[in-house]
């Protein structure tokens, strides 16, 4: 059984003490577990959650970690590199970020690395020119006190050939990252990178501890059947197969029902495969729909994952 110490706990329990009652030891040793215990798992925002509004100049990159704060109570955020793309080697700019952040005691988790070519391009001389087009996110994201920048794994030719190729560039530039303590992980986001098991054997083969995946609940889609429709790799297999090197967990939202339940992924399903994974770090927001707003869609998700986490915690 757990407690929680709330005034009335607290005046009772002294209230016994001072009358000669003992308290069963086992009480007063969990009167404090809930204050002392971490959570099952942290809520932070994926700046993308929020694209259309910083697209539409709305937001500013600057002033997305306290709007996060003030609007979702949310207290860590993942940077998409597309909103500060010119800003990666700017110091000026990335320490005013960092002072703002520190300011308002956020968390700056990570950087999403879009537009710097193909870890996994069959041309070396491209492949090789993606890697070093990374290496200035790298350097960012150690400066802004990230944890590791996330990449993609985009590749041509065979399924081995492919894997092959995204491995060999993502261990050059995790062999960087390493030197800058900075993880480099890849999300399931389309093509090859979106079946479960090539992902997970491209990281096997990088063989390096501070390269790891991003899973995200809803970036499946692998290509089209021979009919055009859409094909898919089913999510709960991908995200049990993608979890044993995730270094961040992205929960993508796109539509909600009456009961604030998220229509395409069943969310306590998905987050019992992360925490059975022995995962507990953050997992990042990342709303897509079209309605509600931005901000409903945002809070809608962190409340269904509240929800979620509280029932799991039991």
């Amino acid at each position: 059984m757990r407690y929680s110490l709330n005034r009335r706990d607290f005046v009772a329990a002294v209230a016994a003490t001072t009358t000669g009652l003992a308290l069963d030891s086992t009480v007063m040793t969990n009167l404090y577990a809930d204050e002392a215990a971490e959570p099952l798992f942290k809520i932070s925002l994926a700046q993308w959650s929020l694209h259309r509004m910083l697209m539409a100049g709305k937001l500013d990159n600057l002033d997305f970690p306290s709007f996060t704060k003030t609007e979702f109570d949310i207290n860590a955020v993942e940077y998409v590199n597309v909103f500060f793309k010119d800003k990666a080697e700017d110091t000026a700019y990335l320490t005013e970020l960092k002072q703002r952040t520190a300011d308002i005691d956020v968390t700056n988790v990570l950087i999403m690395v879009d537009g710097e070519g193909h870890l996994g391009d069959p041309d070396e001389a491209k492949r090789n020119e993606a890697v070093e087009n990374h290496h200035k996110w790298v350097s960012a994201a150690k400066f802004l006190g990230c944890h590791s920048i996330r990449v993609n794994a985009h590749s041509e030719g065979s399924y081995e050939e492919q894997q092959k190729l995204a491995a060999d560039g993502l261990r050059a530039l995790a062999e960087f990252g390493a030197q800058h303590e900075i993880g480099i992980i890849v999300e399931n986001h389309g093509g090859l990178s979106s079946n479960g098991k090539w992902l997970a054997g491209v990281i096997e083969t990088v063989g390096l501890p501070n390269c790891g995946t991003l899973p995200d609940f809803g970036n499946f889609r692998t290509g089209e059947n021979a009919d055009g429709t859409p094909e898919y790799y089913d999510r709960y297999q991908g995200v049990a197969e993608l979890m044993p090197f995730a270094k961040a967990v992205s929960a993508k939202s796109k539509e909600f029902d009456g009961q604030g339940n998220e229509v395409q992924t069943d969310f306590a399903r998905m987050m019992k495969i992360v925490l059975d994974a022995g995962y507990h770090g953050y997992v990042g927001i990342e709303w897509e729909g079209e309605e509600p707003s931005e901000i409903q869609g945002t809070l809608l998700t962190r409340q269904l994952l509240e929800r979620v986490r509280t029932e799991l915690a039991g």
